[in-house]
């Protein structure tokens, strides 16, 4: 499946944080990139404020463009507060719950992990980044790939004990799904009301 592969420090900058993962660029250069990233910019208009954040959460996530409108639709058709349904439906891919468990490093690795089957489901081997874990449901390491330098390293003196709504046992190197999260415990600087509204024109 197809995914951005451009430079991250790209990202980072464009938005002013760290989202893709490189804090030191970010710092170096502290503006916008592009010719113009360092000289007086116009105000960015309320269109332009509600796609920015839009394009934030999907470079977060690592969703495309056609993937996240299909996230967003599927949370407009369910019952509940439309923002919170799609953050819960974005954390509950399953790159980003073995990212959550500490298994890899970022969500990028997470990704790699789940496409190379070294990820499974309930003690089945799943090769789908983007599969929906249910509540119950528990997320492991495969016996062969528990002995890889990323995910020991990854695992090392990570704190499991910051996302209440996963449960982790270290004797097993799996994770289990307790619920979906609230929105209060989704640490994601992000603006979801601001996405409904953009879809919502």
């Amino acid at each position: 499946m197809a995914r951005y592969i451009g430079p991250k420090s790209r990202i980072d900058r464009r938005f002013g944080e760290t989202i893709l993962g490189s804090e030191k660029v970010r710092s170096r250069r502290n503006f916008p990139p592009g010719q113009h990233g360092n000289s007086r910019r116009r105000k960015t208009s309320e269109y332009g404020v509600m796609l920015a954040e839009k394009q934030k959460a999907k470079y977060t996530y690592g969703v495309l463009e056609k993937q996240f409108r299909n996230m967003f639709e599927k949370a407009a058709r369910t019952s509940g507060i439309t923002g919170q349904i799609l953050l819960q439906n974005l954390e509950c891919r399953l790159d980003n719950i073995v990212y959550r468990l500490g298994i890899a490093p970022t969500r990028r690795a997470a990704r790699q992990l789940v496409n190379h089957k070294h990820i499974v489901v309930d003690g089945k081997v799943v090769g789908i980044a983007s599969y929906a874990v249910k509540p119950g449901q528990i997320v492991g390491v495969r016996e062969r790939a528990k002995s890889l330098e990323v995910i020991a390293d990854a695992l090392a003196g990570f704190n499991h004990s910051k996302y209440p709504w996963i449960e982790w046992d270290e004797a097993t190197k799996a994770g289990k799904l307790l619920h979906r999260p609230e929105r209060a415990d989704i640490p994601e600087n992000i603006k979801e009301q601001l996405i409904v509204e953009l879809y919502s024109k």
